[in-house]
């Protein structure tokens, strides 16, 4: 409870400065708008400091491929220490000035947990935005504990059907940790088709394997059971607990009028997507889900785009059939990797999914803008329908604060290095491209 009132206190007294800031700049604008702003002002990355040059055109984007290499130095609960190499990626495709800029990422990453962890994310335009490719391969050896599904107690474990244990079944362990060992291999593809300016209609193919599955406390022996939360689902389910595999087909619509995919400073993105898994295509049983996204960046400032205040939902919904139990959403496994801060990646996961995250971005440096930063505040609720945990039955509330540096002003690529504290728990992130 005094986390759900600090995050509480904390998301209101950042709405409020943020709109407050904002009532200031416009009562304060028809006084200022006929100064200019000095020469010298204006939005700089750190390779200006570096680098300086005698001309900088601040108004023509880069139309030139621009890589942004970076270490990876992180710590959260359930990795240990995070160690690796990334790289941001820009790109135009094709020479048209009207296309908007491609954006990707590489990451390979090792951690203290013996997790090896490859990563390929990419948001393609092509010729003046007729066509969209969005893609999210992955490759994960991992080693990371499951909570159980649902925001309730961690106990909410069901009964295997069929199953008779013969002595009393430990199911508590501390922090409700139940770790688990797993390889997991995915492959994501949607192709847009631009139907009307910011509309896009797209299809897209789904593929996650997931083998050589461990579950490091079930016990099934003679005179000693432990049940697991992964086990019982399972089972359950009719799923094999050491291998199964996702393979479906979906229908997408979005909405994106940002002026950015990096670092938005204005504009809406809306996702829906129908998900069905067949097994007809490689799909362990079938399943359709449905998830749906919105974002929207407010400005507070004409001046200082970089100050704003931005929003972000997104639910994932069960419709029919079947899911596995790691396929199912939990915080940290969204395209960036990036919900949930404050808690341990898969720390939530359940059925039915909702997130919300709200982020107050400022500039610190206020001439050259390079160095800003951010107060967020987020919520997740999931449900377990196995034992009747509903959405909403249970809010998990996590809030921190960050840094953003400025490595590329040209398409906007931030340097990010967040502190975020949740129930119990609490984590360190630093990666390029913002979060959302």
């Amino acid at each position: 409870m005094r986390l759900v009132f600090f995050c509480s206190l904390f998301l209101y007294l950042s709405v409020g400065w943020a709109f407050s800031s904002h009532a200031l700049n416009m009562e304060s604008r028809q006084v200022t708008d006929s100064v200019s702003t000095p020469d010298s002002c204006y939005q700089k990355d750190i390779f200006d400091v570096l680098f300086p040059q005698k001309k900088i055109n601040t108004r023509i984007p880069s139309r030139k491929v621009r890589a942004i290499m970076i270490p990876i130095i992180g710590y959260s609960p359930g990795t240990g220490f995070q160690l690796g190499a990334g790289a941001s990626l820009s790109w135009p495709m094709g020479k048209n000035p009207a296309t908007n800029l491609s954006a990707g990422s590489v990451q390979l990453t090792w951690t203290t947990e013996r997790q090896l962890i490859f990563q390929v994310r990419s948001n393609m335009f092509l010729s003046r935005n007729k066509w969209f490719i969005k893609s999210d391969w992955r490759w994960y050896i991992f080693n990371n504990p499951t909570y159980g599904l649902g925001t309730g107690p961690s106990a909410n474990i069901p009964e295997i059907q069929g199953l008779v244990i013969y002595q009393p079944a430990e199911s508590v362990y501390a922090g409700g940790s139940f770790p688990m060992k797993y390889n997991w291999i995915k492959f994501h593809n949607i192709l847009f088709r631009e139907i009307a300016r910011y509309y896009y209609f797209g299809l897209g193919y789904h593929f996650d394997d997931y083998y050589d599955i461990r579950d490091e406390n079930l016990i099934l022996g003679e005179y000693q059971t432990r049940i697991t939360p992964h086990y019982s689902y399972s089972l359950n389910h009719g799923y094999n607990p050491t291998q199964y595999t996702s393979s479906g087909l979906s229908l997408n619509f979005a909405y994106d009028s940002r002026d950015n995919i990096i670092n938005a400073y204005e504009g809406v993105y809306v996702n829906v997507q129908y998900l069905a898994n067949f097994t007809e295509i490689g799909s362990t049983k079938d399943g359709t889900r449905l998830w749906t996204e919105f974002r929207t960046y407010i400005g507070l400032s004409e001046k200082m785009p970089r100050h704003l205040l931005a929003l972000w939902l997104f639910g994932s919904f069960k419709l029919s059939g079947s899911t596995p139990y790691l396929n199912l959403m939990s915080n940290g496994f969204d395209q960036m990797n990036s919900s949930g801060r404050g808690y341990v990646q898969g720390r939530w996961r359940g059925d039915d999914f909702i997130y919300g995250e709200a982020e107050y971005r400022f500039p610190i440096s206020r001439c050259s803008r390079i160095v800003g930063g951010v107060l967020f505040a987020n919520v997740t609720t999931a449900s377990n329908r196995d034992m009747k945990v509903p959405l909403f039955g249970y809010l998990k509330v996590g809030c921190g604060f960050g840094f953003r540096i400025m490595v590329g002003k040209n398409d906007r690529t931030n340097i990010l290095i967040d502190f975020g504290l949740g129930q119990q728990s609490l984590g360190m992130y630093l990666q390029a491209q913002e979060i959302f």
